[in-house]
């Protein structure tokens, strides 16, 4: 999916959580000449050491990285709150259709709440 989306002579950033924050993972995406934008997973282990990433300063440093990781936690916020306060975390529904209409029902419902925020926010 990744070569699908890659343009002659532009870099490709690629988002994921701390999950992601893996020797195996980055070190692949590096070779591909993607910029991985990963959350780091900066754990303390019970000896006290700061877990090591292989996130770089040069990609930690630039300014797209800080606008990646503010785009993913506002989606995410959206996701929490759907399965939070929406009850999509025991939803009730046993077909795709209605298990889908029930999550837009909840997506439109966040959007009312939280867009006049946003819009105050910006002016």
């Amino acid at each position: 999916m990744i070569e699908r989306t890659r343009k002659p002579r532009r870099g490709v950033t690629l988002a994921a959580t701390t999950l992601f924050d893996a020797t195996a993972f980055i070190s692949a995406k590096c070779e591909r000449k993607v910029i991985p934008h990963i959350a780091v997973n900066g754990t303390v282990r019970r000896l006290g050491k700061v877990r090591k990433t292989l996130i770089d300063r040069r990609t930690s440093c630039y300014k797209g990285y800080d606008t990646t990781l503010r785009i993913r936690k506002h989606i995410e916020e959206a996701f929490g709150k759907a399965m939070t306060v929406g009850g999509i975390a025991r939803l009730n529904v046993q077909r795709i259709a209605r298990a889908t209409a029930a999550f837009t029902f909840r997506m439109i419902g966040y959007n009312r709440v939280s867009l006049p925020k946003s819009i105050e926010a910006t002016a």
